[in-house]
């Protein structure tokens, strides 16, 4: 990842102005990115004079582009290599707590999936890594030591891939006669073993979004991102979240849902769980916002965005509900049963 203008060229952000209307950034206000990649969003904000902004990116290389757009944003400009789960305590130590503002765009950024040695795409060879921060567990450890019904439930459960017994049972079967090391050996296994029609999807494209998703617990920093947010925004402030598919867009929906006091009725909550209190967001709008049809013609890695927002209250931050966390998870009493 880069600041400069090829790196922009290669990484556009997706909704961009539909996230600066819902977060509205106003002269002085502090705001979080809690995703910088190249910068787009955390440039747009500091387009309005006096803006701070902290910006947060897990993986070591955008840290170390970004130091470009720190240098030229003259002090307003904090760039932490740092999980989106830790917002609420990197924002208090750094005293940007309360923010006005809290932008996120959930996913693997346009470089990531450009670079063949990060492992995130089969588009070019590379090795099977897919690890953000290049530290922990690589896809390439899932794969080659995960007994079958557990990649089995990964790649139904993160993947949504209808054919994830027979994708498991082959990756099991193969590994025994040599470990999976490259991206483009376990695409070629699985557009053996599950083809599809020409007009479809590659045939490996949900299984390398779940194993991107369990090796980097996307959905559960997702979940713990949120709650972050809700910890540390002030009364009227603004929450924005891009999202690229429906297992993230579920979460964040849900989330909202409950904190805005639309969740389930009391007589559907689990035993066990809190009666509802008192909203700490308000939705407005028609949500989800989706892109329009000139940005998916300009950059069709938009097609599958959805934003949606809120505006936080002054009720007091809530606990996460085990429904939601049930969502950021493989469900454990569904095993084996798809």
């Amino acid at each position: 990842m880069t600041t400069d203008r090829g790196a922009d060229a290669r990484h556009v952000p997706v909704l961009l102005r539909e996230v600066l209307d819902a977060v509205q950034p106003q002269n002085g206000g502090a705001f979080l990115d809690a995703t910088f990649g190249a910068g787009g969003y955390s440039r747009a904000l500091l387009d309005s004079p006096d803006t701070r902004v902290l910006a947060l990116d897990r993986d070591p290389t955008a840290v170390r582009d970004g130091a470009a757009l720190v240098q030229a944003a003259g002090g307003r400009l904090k760039l932490v290599e740092a999980r989106f789960s830790q917002l609420a305590q990197i924002a208090a130590s750094e005293g940007f707590a309360p923010l006005d503002g809290v932008v996120f765009d959930i996913g693997v950024s346009s470089m990531q999936f450009d670079e063949a040695e990060r492992g995130f795409s089969f588009r070019g060879d590379g090795p099977l890594d897919m690890r953000m921060e290049g530290r922990g567990q690589s896809a390439a450890d899932i794969v080659n030591t995960a007994d079958e019904e557990t990649l089995a439930d990964i790649l139904y459960f993160y993947g949504e891939e209808r054919a994830s017994r027979r994708i498991a049972r082959a990756i099991v079967h193969d590994r025994a006669l040599a470990p999976f090391t490259t991206t483009k050996a376990l695409a070629g296994m699985i557009e053996r073993v599950a083809p599809s029609r020409p007009t479809d999807i590659h045939p490996a494209t949900k299984s390398f979004q779940a194993l991107r998703i369990a090796v980097n617990d996307e959905l559960g920093e997702l979940l713990a991102g949120l709650a972050g947010a809700e910890r540390v925004l002030r009364a009227g402030g603004r929450l924005a979240v891009v999202t690229f598919h429906s297992l993230e867009d579920r979460i964040v929906k849900q989330f909202l849902s409950e904190r805005a006091g639309r969740g389930e009725t009391g007589s559907r909550r689990l035993p066990g769980e809190p009666a509802p209190t008192t909203p700490s967001f308000i939705c407005t709008g028609r949500q989800p916002v989706a892109p329009s049809r000139a940005e998916t013609d300009a950059n069709p890695r938009a097609r599958s965005a959805k934003l949606r927002f809120a505006t936080r209250t002054a009720a007091p931050a809530q606990p996460l509900s085990d429904r939601l966390g049930r969502l950021a998870r493989l469900p454990e009493h569904d095993k084996g049963k798809h």
